[in-house]
């Protein structure tokens, strides 16, 4: 064997023992991600439920839930996403997801908030997660840590609670967010 060969198969050898390595690397990441996608559902609910009498009502007859750390901004044209998790109470099955949402009309500002879906059937559930689109008109004010929009009763089998974190806008507009499955979170 000639020393440029001997060079290529030492190398590939080198290669394929560090492969393990880093698919593990990549699999860390991804576990990390998702626990802090995991710890950030647990606290936003134990907010909601602390803050909530009416959550918590809703809670006791919910079925599954999906909770997501979200950003927005707006300035004539609004646009924002975040990521989250949803989670099926009677097995404890997780789908992690991505959320994006768009739209137009009066609005400036940004703010960060954690949106709260409970879900009182297996169906609604199911749908939200396989097709996960929401359209919205929007009319709200959000500032500190004060904005909130809080839900009365199931709706088509879904509820849902926003938590402002932190920002300020106020905006009158015509959006849609579309929910979507993780495809790399979810391996």
């Amino acid at each position: 064997m000639t020393g440029k060969r001997c060079i290529i198969v030492v190398a590939l050898l080198v290669l394929l023992a560090g492969a393990p390595a880093l698919a593990e690397e990549g699999g860390d990441k991804l576990a990390l991600k998702r626990a802090a996608i995991d710890s950030m559902a647990t606290q936003t609910v134990k907010r909601l439920l602390a803050e909530s009498e009416r959550a918590r009502e809703l809670a006791d007859h919910a079925v599954a839930y999906a909770v997501f750390d979200a950003f927005e901004a707006a300035f004539i044209l609004s646009g924002g996403g975040g990521v989250g998790v949803a989670v099926d109470d009677r097995t404890g099955e997780r789908t992690y997801m991505k959320m994006g949402t768009g739209g137009i009309g009066l609005g400036v500002g940004g703010h960060s908030f954690q949106l709260v879906f409970l879900f009182d059937s297996t169906d609604a559930f199911r749908r939200f997660v396989s097709k996960g689109w929401q359209a919205d008109t929007a009319a709200n004010l959000a500032a500190g840590t004060a904005g909130k929009n809080t839900a009365s009763t199931f709706h088509q089998g879904v509820a849902v609670f926003q938590l402002t974190t932190k920002g300020l806008i106020a905006q009158a507009n015509i959006s849609g967010t579309k929910y979507w499955k993780a495809r790399k979170l979810n391996r």
